[in-house]
This record gives C-alpha cells, sequence and structure tokens, in this order.
C-alpha cells in the first residue's frame, strides 16, 4: 500500500420597560458542533433551531421567581469555550447580574457600595468557575429535564419522553463541559469510572513507542497538530505524543487501582479538574484514533475484514486515505470541530469499548439506544452517553437499583 506523502491542509440594542415583564432567553444547545455532521443529526439540528427560543429560561428572574422591573439590555454572548450563542436580557444597572443570585429585599443599609461590589465580583469568579468544570456534578435526570425542555413543541415533547425512558435506567445526569472535546471526555470519564483493569492495548511493551514506529512510516504525521501549536520538528512531535501516551498509561492504570467506588469516581473528579493533564489524554485518545485508522486502511488493502463503519470512514470525500483523514477531521478535533458519528465508531474501536448512547432525538425509532460499534465483541466494557442532537455528549450516572439486579 502506498500512503499519501503529503496534503495541503486542508448587538447591542437598549429596550426600555417602565411596569413588570418576561423577557426570554434564547439560547441555542448545540455545543462542540462537528464541521461536518452525518445525515441524520442534521435533522436534529433543524429542530433545535425550531425550538431554541421555547426551551431556555423563560425570563431573567430574581431568586423569589418574579421578573425583575429595570431597564433591560439585550446582549449577544459568545462563549468561545462552549461554541455557543445565546441572547440574555440583563439590568442595565450591573455588569454581573447573569451571574448573581438576589434577594428580594430593599437596598442594603449596612453595607457601603465598595463591600457589595466586592461580593458581585467574587459571586461572578465563582460562577465561571463552576461553569468551566469538566465535568458538572450530578443532578437529578428529571430535574435538568424539566430545567431544560419547557413548553409544547413536538421537540419538546419528545426530548421529555426520551429523558424519562432514561430515568427507568439512570436517576442523574452529569453535564460535560461543551467544547469540541465532549466526545472524547464524556467516553473517557465513564471508561475511567469503571476501569478496574489496564485495557490490553495498553498493556502493550512498545505502545509508548507507537508515535516513533508511525513517524518513521508516514511523513505526513510530522503535520500533526498539539495543542494548537504548529511547525514542530519530527523529534518533537513524536516525544511530546509519548508523554501523552506514557500520562494516559499511569492514570489509567492508578484509577483501575482504586477498589472503592466512591474512591475511584474521586480520583476521576480530580483528574478531570486539571486542565493541563486533561487535554493531554484527549491528545492521546486521538493518536491512538489515527493509529487504528492506518492499521484499518492497510487491512482493507490487503484483503482482510474490516468493520462495515471503516468502509464509511474511507468513504468520505474528506478522509478517503488516513493522512486526510488526519489532516481534514483528527486535526480539528478539540479545534474548530468535534467528533462525527463515523468518528464515534473509530473512537469505540480504538478503545475495545462499546459506546451506548441515547440519542433523544431519536426517541420512539430504532435509533433511540444506539451501540457503537453496532457488532461490538462481547468481552468488551461497555460506557453510557446521552446526545441530544449527536453533537454534545453528557453523562448519565447511578443505575437504577431495579436495572441492576
Amino acid at each position: 500500500m502506498t500512503e499519501p506523502t503529503s496534503l495541503p491542509a486542508g448587538a447591542d440594542q437598549t429596550q426600555k420597560k417602565e411596569s413588570l415583564v418576561v423577557q426570554p432567553m434564547k439560547c441555542e444547545k448545540a455545543v462542540g458542533v462537528p464541521s461536518r455532521e452525518l445525515g441524520s443529526a442534521n435533522a436534529a439540528a433543524d429542530q433545535k433551531e425550531q425550538s431554541a427560543s421555547e426551551v431556555r429560561r423563560d425570563s431573567v428572574y430574581r431568586s423569589t421567581g418574579r421578573p425583575e422591573k429595570t431597564d433591560m439590555i439585550k446582549l449577544l454572548v459568545t462563549d468561545q469555550d462552549a461554541s455557543r450563542n445565546c441572547e440574555l436580557y440583563l439590568p442595565a444597572s450591573s455588569n454581573f447580574s447573569a451571574v448573581e443570585s438576589y434577594e428580594d429585599s430593599e437596598e442594603d443599609m449596612y453595607r457601603d457600595a465598595e463591600e457589595i461590589e466586592r461580593e458581585k465580583i467574587l459571586r461572578y469568579e465563582k460562577s465561571i468557575s463552576e461553569y468551566r468544570l469538566s465535568i458538572a456534578p450530578e443532578m437529578d435526570i428529571m430535574e435538568y429535564c424539566r430545567k431544560e425542555w419547557r413548553g409544547n413543541t413536538p421537540v419538546a415533547k419528545r426530548m421529555r419522553k426520551g429523558y424519562e425512558a432514561v430515568a427507568q435506567k439512570f436517576a442523574s445526569i452529569r453535564r460535560v463541559r461543551g467544547d469540541n472535546y465532549c466526545a472524547l471526555r464524556a467516553t473517557l470519564f465513564q471508561a475511567l469510572s469503571q476501569a478496574t483493569q489496564l485495557p490490553s492495548w495498553l498493556q502493550s511493551e512498545d505502545f509508548t513507542m507507537l508515535p516513533a514506529n508511525l513517524l518513521s512510516k508516514y511523513d505526513w504525521i510530522k503535520q500533526w497538530q498539539l495543542k494548537q501549536k504548529l511547525g514542530r520538528k519530527m523529534g518533537e512531535i513524536s516525544d511530546e505524543i509519548k508523554e501523552y501516551l506514557m500520562l494516559l498509561k499511569k492514570k489509567w492504570k492508578n484509577i483501575s487501582e482504586i477498589k472503592g467506588a466512591m474512591e475511584k469516581q474521586e480520583a476521576c473528579d480530580k483528574l478531570f479538574k486539571n486542565e493541563e493533564e486533561e487535554y493531554s489524554l484527549y491528545e492521546a485518545l486521538k493518536f491512538l484514533m489515527l493509529n487504528t485508522a492506518i492499521e484499518l486502511y492497510n487491512d482493507d488493502k490487503n484483503g482482510r475484514r474490516v468493520p462495515v463503519f471503516s468502509w464509511l470512514l474511507f468513504a468520505r470525500d474528506t478522509s478517503s486515505n488516513p493522512c486526510q483523514l488526519m489532516h481534514n477531521h483528527l486535526n480539528h478535533i478539540g479545534h474548530s470541530g468535534g467528533l462525527e458519528q463515523v468518528e464515534m465508531f473509530l473512537l469505540a474501536y480504538t478503545l475495545q469499548y462499546t459506546i451506548q448512547v441515547y440519542r433523544l432525538y431519536k426517541y420512539s425509532t430504532d435509533e433511540f439506544i444506539t451501540l457503537y460499534p453496532n457488532d461490538p465483541e462481547e468481552d468488551w466494557p461497555v460506557v453510557t452517553l446521552i446526545t441530544e442532537d449527536d453533537r454534545h455528549y453528557n453523562i448519565p450516572v447511578r443505575m437504577c437499583q431495579e436495572t441492576m439486579l
């Protein structure tokens, strides 16, 4: 087989109201949008756009639940980490009112303005810190559903039905940070949370030699993109990826050796609060996905049997071979796009895990519960995710007792 040797890398509006008003918040929930989606996800995106105004917060409330009486400023807030745009109606008198928890009381006469302002800043910083958590604390799954999906459109009703079905198996949900790593983040977190031993592919003696071995065969891997850093030398790329692979093996081994469920969960939570280590693990997974793709491509060219998704992976105009897959897809994951559906198959095959996904917008169809791959090995462990649109993934936790029995 001959691999390709190179490839070009492919407003503000003021509104014044003197009486009590209810101002809507419209927010597009799709997070971590991949640059290219499979057909089944496109329909969901259209449905999400139709229902965006009715599924988010109906108004900006004080803690008592009453709408606020004040001049309002319509702001367009862009969150680059979450890759989403939201329209918020905020009081003109405060820069921090979107994150403050107000009390329904008269003006505090016992504190000076400076002290009050300091408290506002602290609340704001705490809110930002909590928002940036990679894996949010768990909450009741139906409570989450009621907060996120209001209204009576067909889409909202379908989502509620989907969450009700998931709630028969899982009691809680943990929100996953919505950057373009969310599929990798959710899958790896679930895998580590239930790990009891190192997977066989992590036990290989030449595991950490993988970057050097591949770079010696395929010169185009020099153009692999790591953490927004470009123009590395071949040796630098090899050494850095080797460090990521060693870190992945170390963390997986350490967590799998923890016996207590609570202690294991605490170790996972701690790992996913360390941003430097966390993103290094994702880069390791991406490189392992490239290695798996190369193996599948070579097996197919040599007449060996390959899973069906491999044909689909290399049938795309943008990834007809591993070099194109790297340039047009893997290099963009975490930067400008997330995982497409066919790449979810590749991730599962790489980890040798079955990824079971509740696809809520597919409720009442045969695709409501989808397995990646759809013909997994019987001894592969199973991790479970939730998605509303095949773009962003959250984590169901606390399996119901009846299900466990």
